[in-house]
């Protein structure tokens, strides 16, 4: 199953849940940037709302809001019954510190599952790892790689592939290539998350059943490229766009529901 397709069936079986349930959910989304990334990344979440049947919101704020104005919106929205749970789009403007607002938001309407209290796993790794599970992809005892160590993807997703009996490797910037091949030769499933355009390429071996789950994402002129290059000869590979964006997108409305359903 595509991860398309993996999607598209499991928003069918959201969509059927959403009746069921004591309220229509509600998400906040406040945007403080001009980025054209997140405008897209927006755009598809307000989508994915109206698919399911979920109430979604967008407050977008000047690019010039201090770091006051915006923990003051929180609170306030941490207070809001109507929201079940919210999240600020990232990147953030210079004036505002990141860390700050993730500690802001109460744990309790974390969609993004970035608080250190939360009880919710981060979209991105939660996304990667349901897809997983869906594909039937053997973890326990399996080399899992990691390439890339953020607070975002590769030490949440470092955490959920141990709780699956996984044997993982992080790697990263001070990594050497030497070790690099190595541990990509003997990996099972590879979660490559640097930012870097085709960094994975020919010139690393790989399992044929290896599993490549492209997190990165970059921009040129010819359109949008992952960190790997395209079809290598693995076993799965996921493509980029129409990949982990989409996982991602997914798991926030999966957290939003987990929620809604443990109030």
């Amino acid at each position: 199953m595509t991860v398309k397709e993996y999607v598209a069936y499991r928003k069918v079986q959201i969509k059927e849940e959403i009746p069921l349930m004591a309220k229509v959910p509600c998400l906040g989304i406040i945007q403080v940037n001009e980025d054209a990334g997140s405008n897209a990344y927006i755009k598809g979440k307000l989508k994915d709302a109206a698919e399911l049947g979920v109430n979604a919101e967008l407050i977008k704020l000047d690019i010039n809001t201090s770091q006051e104005e915006l923990l003051s919106l929180i609170d306030k929205m941490n207070k809001d019954d109507k929201y079940d749970g919210f999240m600020v789009q990232m990147p953030l403007p210079k004036q505002i510190d990141e860390e700050a607002v993730k500690l802001a938001i109460s744990p309790k309407k974390d969609v993004d599952g970035f608080h250190p209290m939360s009880t919710l796993n981060p979209c991105t790794p939660k996304g990667i790892m349901n897809y997983l599970h869906a594909e039937n992809i053997p973890l326990v005892g399996k080399n899992a790689v990691i390439l890339g160590r953020s607070n975002i993807v590769g030490r949440p997703m470092a955490r959920l592939l141990l709780n699956e009996s996984c044997n993982v490797t992080v790697l990263h910037s001070k990594t050497s290539k030497e070790d690099m091949l190595r541990y990509i030769a003997n990996a099972d499933i590879i979660v490559v998350a640097i930012g870097k355009m085709h960094f994975l390429d020919k010139s690393y071996t790989y399992k044929k059943d290896a599993v490549i789950i492209d997190v990165g994402i970059s921009r040129d002129e010819n359109g949008l490229h992952g960190d790997a290059v395209p079809d290598l000869d693995v076993k799965l590979q996921t493509p980029v766009p129409g990949g982990v964006g989409l996982l991602t997108r997914l798991a926030l409305y999966e957290n939003l529901l987990e929620i809604v359903n443990n109030k």
